[in-house]
């Protein structure tokens, strides 16, 4: 679309821990995608279960709206107490390192140096994920299965996929967890339905 610049993508849910499926459109009978696990997403429109979401780089698909883990409130004020470790940049430093060891062996497979089965051998516990939108960053932190949130200075946990295991989690809500939160039993898919 020339001459339009696409909406900020600002995450409203994750992914729950055990991935999900995807769809091109509200028809469970059209084929599917999988989603990675804790994959940040903006929720744009619903329609009954359905879902409607949009991905970081733009890409959207359409998710059973039910088994997406709520984002409990807006990224941290500065004036709250961070989570954890507070530098941003050792975890930024790591995903440098981790997308440099990745292209490097995207470099060798397309070179001919690697086939299909060592390039899969090579990255397959690679996990890296940064969202940069002006001064807020999303970065995933793989030791800790979550993703952190910054404003350029401190980190604060921005979701999680293990269950706090002591103490008030760092995002704690009022009422009970939603479907597909951490210390649920992984979910079994049934197709969402539409509108009545």
């Amino acid at each position: 679309m020339s001459g339009q610049h696409a909406p900020a993508f600002r995450p409203t849910h994750v992914v729950p821990p055990d991935g999900m499926p995807a769809w091109e459109a509200p028809d469970p009978a059209r084929p599917t995608v999988s989603l990675d696990r804790l994959l940040p997403v903006e929720v744009v429109e619903r329609l009954g279960d359905w879902a409607h979401i949009r991905c970081a780089n733009g890409w959207t698909a359409w998710v059973d709206g039910r088994h997406l883990v709520a984002v409990p409130r807006d990224p941290p004020a500065a004036e709250d107490p961070p989570a954890g470790t507070t530098d941003p940049l050792p975890l930024l430093a790591r995903a440098e390192r981790a997308l440099a060891g990745y292209r490097a062996a995207v470099r060798e497979l397309a070179d001919g140096g690697l086939d299909g089965r060592a390039f899969e051998d090579r990255t397959r516990e690679l996990r890296i994920g940064v969202v940069v939108d002006g001064e807020s960053m999303w970065v995933y932190d793989p030791d800790a299965g979550r993703w952190m949130y910054a404003d350029g200075r401190r980190l604060h946990t921005y979701a999680t996929e293990h269950p706090a295991s002591t103490g008030t989690p760092d995002h704690a809500t009022e009422g009970p967890a939603p479907a597909g939160t951490p210390d649920h039993a992984p979910t079994r898919y049934a197709a969402p339905r539409g509108e009545p």
